[in-house]
């Protein structure tokens, strides 16, 4: 039975990785097109974890790690470190969402995707990914957990 369920894994996997990756290309793209303005604004959200300096260059940081990162997610390209950036990028969202007092109900969905890309980091991109078809010479996709 095992070995049945797990030939599903990969598609699995990939169904993953294409829809949040295009949900975060969705979310992140009107974040890139924002400008300087609009970076300036999100990087500001850095506050919240003790970074008051650069709020446009962590603004576009954050906005690029939701938009170039769902593109990554989707082609399972430099996977684990992506999935890292985004983990980094939800926990300041986390951070701001409790800061302001929202709450757990207002930081519900950063935490969630957050524990699932941490989740992503251990469990790798699976075989149906560009990692898998190109491994990384500097060793970036070798981690994992067996």
């Amino acid at each position: 039975m095992k070995q049945e369920a797990s030939k599903y894994q990969d598609l699995g996997l990939l169904l993953l990785r294409i829809g949040i990756g295009v949900m975060f290309m969705y979310h992140g793209y009107p974040k890139i097109m924002g400008g300087v303005a609009g970076w300036a604004k999100l990087g500001a959200a850095m506050q919240y974890v003790g970074i008051g300096f650069a709020p446009v260059f962590w603004g576009f940081m954050a906005a690029a790690s939701e938009f170039v990162g769902g593109m990554l997610l989707i082609a399972g390209l430099l996977f684990r470190p992506t999935c890292l950036l985004l983990v980094i990028t939800m926990g300041v969202a986390v951070a701001m969402k409790l800061s302001v007092g929202a709450g757990l109900a207002g930081a519900a969905h950063a935490l969630e995707i957050g524990i699932v890309f941490l989740s992503l980091v251990l469990i790798g991109p699976g075989k149906l990914s560009l990692d898998a078809k190109f491994p990384c010479k500097l060793g970036c996709n070798t981690f994992s957990v067996k």
